[in-house]
């Protein structure tokens, strides 16, 4: 494996990296140009950056539960990423509280690895078609459901939402931002990718041609099926879901967002695409441009803490100021930080708080140094 020192899979911080700075772009960068064209950044960024943040999710998980143990070795370290998912859940929440007009991630990212957990059991032969499955039939579960709940109240939960559970639950799982029903189809497609050989060249650029077939083809259906002019009025992105009373050809977009079975297709050939892409690289590179690489996007290994710090980075009171142009500052700043932690062989403060449980429970990790 051409990997670091250290054992970790570079390319994978490298597909993380990415992740992230696609996020920031979303958040700073205007969607559209003063013609009312879409711009580059949304165009590349606008629902794939999340998607490929939580299909590589998906990934982590399948590294954490790789081994097979049972009994009490087992349902501690099930325990354990259950406690490291609560934790990056009220850092979400505690986010989704300041001022930032950002529909923070991290909330259902928490919720995404509690309802994996039951998934880590499963092997390949099974994931893949049940992957398949959930792609096509939960956004008609959630078109069911949805029209029968309460209207979410915010476009990130925060603190306060814990005083109403059911509004919580409701806005999580199916009427949220990141609704975790439908987006439990990323995660699981990074459950499939991570009990992959990410190390044999020729799966992965199997990967990245039937990854990128998959995208193209969801967008070009949507794109025979929908009218251009309801395609276009949405191209820069729903809040969630489609409209929670409108007709079923809502599910034949494909837009950011939206979590439609075309539009989760495309954002999972996008994300597995980059993914193989990243780690292809790796693999191709010698030793020296790996070290180099794992430097650059060193960011990647500490996604937790410098989303975190964007998303301070966005409030008001905090520097550089909220307009297009403050994207370069972002981004100096984040891969600065990313890079100098990789340097110093440190994890960032957020990574290494909430990965405690699972470091305490599985101890021979910190010594492998794997991507978690």
């Amino acid at each position: 494996m051409t990997a670091t020192s250290s054992g970790r899979l570079v390319g994978l911080d490298v597909a993380r990296c990415l992740a992230l700075l696609g996020m920031v772009a979303t958040h700073v960068l205007d969607e559209r140009t003063p013609a009312g064209d879409l711009t580059t950044a949304q165009w590349l960024a606008g629902g794939r950056a999340s998607a490929l943040f939580a299909v590589l999710a998906g990934v982590s998980l399948a590294l954490m539960t790789r081994e097979r143990l049972h009994g009490r070795l087992l349902a501690l370290r099930t325990t354990a990423i259950a406690v490291r998912a609560l934790m990056i859940g009220l850092i979400g929440l505690m986010l989704g509280s300041l001022d930032t007009g950002i529909a923070i991630i991290l909330t259902y990212y928490g919720v995404l690895f509690l309802l994996g957990l039951p998934f880590t059991f499963l092997r390949v032969r099974t994931l893949l078609p049940l992957t398949v499955a959930w792609v096509a039939l939960a956004p008609v579960v959630s078109h069911l459901v949805r029209p029968h709940l309460p209207p979410r109240g915010f476009d990130s939960p925060q603190l306060g939402q814990l005083a109403d559970p059911g509004q919580l639950a409701s806005e999580l799982l199916l009427t949220g931002y990141y609704p975790a029903v439908p987006w439990l189809a990323y995660l699981l497609a990074g459950l499939v990718l991570g009990r992959l050989d990410l190390r044999d060249t020729s799966l992965l650029g199997g990967l990245a041609l039937g990854g990128l077939s998959t995208a193209v083809l969801a967008t070009q259906v949507s794109r025979t099926l929908v009218d251009p002019a309801v395609a276009a009025e949405n191209a820069t992105g729903m809040f969630g879901t489609t409209p929670a009373d409108g007709d079923w050809g809502w599910l034949l977009l494909v837009a950011p967002h939206s979590a439609t079975p075309l539009d989760l297709a495309q954002t999972i050939g996008s994300a597995v695409a980059v993914i193989a892409l990243c780690l292809l690289l790796e693999q191709l590179l010698p030793r020296p441009a790996t070290a180099v690489l794992a430097v650059l996007f060193g960011a990647g290994a500490a996604t937790l803490t410098l989303y975190c710090l964007h998303v301070v980075m966005r409030t008001e009171a905090v520097w550089p100021a909220e307009e297009p142009s403050s994207y370069a500052a972002h981004v100096v700043v984040l891969l600065t930080i990313g890079a100098a932690l990789r340097l110093l062989r440190v994890r960032g403060p957020l990574e290494a708080a909430v990965g405690l449980p699972v470091r305490l429970a599985h101890p021979e990790d910190q010594r492998s140094g794997t991507n978690r």
